[in-house]
């Protein structure tokens, strides 16, 4: 049985106590029963923030996992907390493809590139990937020392040196005795993700038998793909949230299947009264009103997450708050960072750290109409004419920016020239670029962003000083704030001292800041 991408949604759809109930049903069948998780466990929602984690843990040891790959969102509380979450939790966490190349001690002293299990008489191998994306999609200074990266996912050469090392590992473990191999990934299969993907790595590799994959929120119930050698290899994605739980079988003679368990109502009791344990630490803090809403601020549309690649009402005001609050011309928020709706009505301390989990801080900066560009231009690499196919989002990037006191154009016609390195960070643009019409607010009029003029421009930590989502141009600037007040009390000061307590009409639409042409 497998999961992914819960983010801390411990009650939603199916939720930790329906998983363990089936879990158990599973057991009255066969004692050969594995529990997995493909990563990003213990982030996502006001849950986790409070706990940095410690309450995914005690669930997921309740519910009893017995693997956990790691997922880029698993980082997000620094590599001394994750050390700590690894510590208490009783799964076995792994990653083949995260080398420590420091002078000191890694903090995954406790990961395991693979682990062999017997059921019966047939040995089952076990493996962890980690996306290279990792870096960039967390913060890129937990993986630095004395400013210097040393921590390796393997990334770089279009991808082969990840393959690479899967393969070397997967070799291991059939050399070990392994009968089937089983990879827990956390690449996705995304475009914007390639060449770490998972259909990459199952196509330049053999001796998989099964890819159990996360990251990109996919729920695949199988796809069937040709390995290196031309053999099958199949491939699954269990969604997000516990919409449902994979579940792959293998027969006693050798047959192997997988597929996705989408409808199920059993309960654990066990499961209920530790959430109910959970809820009673919790909950007054997280219910306390900290304004009230005029209107509904929604993440997302048709499926489709605008925060990552259009204009939204939800982007504007969250834009609005980091701007107002840091006094700069400009405010930038990458749509990554941007993780749940607020409610029309009662918006209370919950709903805030909910959208807004990282606790990242508030900084400001010195830039040149350049710098800005530059940031534009990456943010915007991914994203095209259309925002879904008719059934599945598409060119969604979590570092595409939601602005304040910016209006710009982004021309799809024009294939982006961003260059970035082998870690996903930005090193220049090559050619023509998709950002145009690029216009500031001043005097409550908007005119042309001159490239060699300095502005104010806020964001947080993530993005400025720790270069998430690969944004370089502002690392070197001069920075006005430096670290400013964490990012949910920036929501909570804007509603209160700003708006007067409540977030008004104004935010019911986009207000055309960002053309997509």
């Amino acid at each position: 049985l497998f999961t992914t991408d819960v983010h801390c949604n411990f009650e939603d759809n199916i939720g930790y106590s329906g998983l363990a109930a089936y879990r158990d049903q599973m057991l009255e069948r066969t004692p050969h029963v594995a529990l997995v998780d493909c990563g990003d466990a213990i982030q996502g929602n006001y849950y986790g923030s409070i706990s940095k984690g410690e309450y995914a843990v005690q669930l997921m040891n309740a519910v009893r996992y017995d693997y956990a790959a790691i997922g880029n969102h698993d980082f997000d509380y620094g590599m001394a907390r994750l050390s700590e979450v690894i510590e208490q939790s009783s799964a076995q966490y792994l990653a083949c493809n995260i080398s420590y190349t420091g002078r000191g001690e890694s903090a995954l002293t406790g990961v395991q590139p693979y682990a062999l299990k017997e059921y019966g008489d047939t040995t089952i191998a076990f493996l962890g990937v980690s996306t290279p994306e990792s870096i960039v999609k967390s913060v890129p200074s937990y993986f630095m020392e004395d400013g210097e990266y040393v921590y390796d996912f393997h990334a770089g050469e279009e991808g082969a040196r990840l393959t690479a090392k899967v393969q070397s590992t997967v070799d291991s473990a059939r050399e070990a005795g392994a009968e089937y191999v089983v990879a827990l990934t956390h690449l996705g299969d995304d475009v914007s993700s390639f060449p770490y993907t998972s259909s990459q790595l199952a196509t330049k590799t053999h001796g998989n038998d099964l890819i159990l994959d996360g990251h990109a929120h996919a729920s695949i119930p199988c796809r069937t793909l040709e390995n290196a050698r031309g053999e099958e290899v199949l491939l699954s994605a269990a969604g997000t949230e516990l919409s449902c739980i994979g579940q792959a079988v293998i027969t006693a003679n050798g047959l192997v299947s997988v597929g996705l368990v989408t409808d199920y109502a059993g309960r654990d009791e066990k499961i209920d009264a530790l959430m109910q344990d959970i809820h009673a630490q919790s909950d007054a803090q997280r219910d306390a009103v900290v304004g009230t809403s005029a209107t509904e601020l929604p993440i997302a549309a048709g499926g489709v997450r605008l925060v990552r690649n259009r204009e939204c009402a939800l982007g504007n005001f969250v834009a609005d708050a980091y701007r107002a609050i840091s006094g700069a011309e400009i405010a930038i928020v990458n749509g990554g960072g941007i993780r749940a709706a607020l409610p029309k009505g009662e918006v209370t301390f919950g709903d805030v750290l909910t959208l807004h989990p990282y606790g990242n801080t508030l900084c400001s900066v010195r830039a040149t109409g350049a710098q800005i560009l530059d940031a534009l231009e990456l943010g915007c690499r991914a994203t095209l004419a259309q925002p879904s196919n008719g059934e599945n989002a598409v060119g969604e990037s979590g570092g595409f920016l939601q602005v304040s006191g910016l209006k710009y154009t982004i021309d799809t016609a024009v294939a982006s020239t961003v260059l970035t390195d082998a870690a996903g960070m930005f090193t220049g643009v090559a050619g023509a670029r998709r950002v145009k019409d690029v216009f500031v607010l001043q005097g409550g009029a908007y005119v042309p962003l001159q490239a060699d003029k300095t502005y104010t421009v806020a964001s947080h930590n993530y993005l400025m000083r720790d270069c998430g989502d690969g944004f370089t141009m502002f690392r070197d600037c001069e920075f006005v704030i430096g670290e400013g007040i964490l990012d949910y009390q920036i929501i909570i000061d804007y509603i209160q001292n700003v708006l007067g307590g409540t977030i008004g009409s104004e935010y019911t639409a986009p207000q055309g800041r960002i053309s997509v042409v």
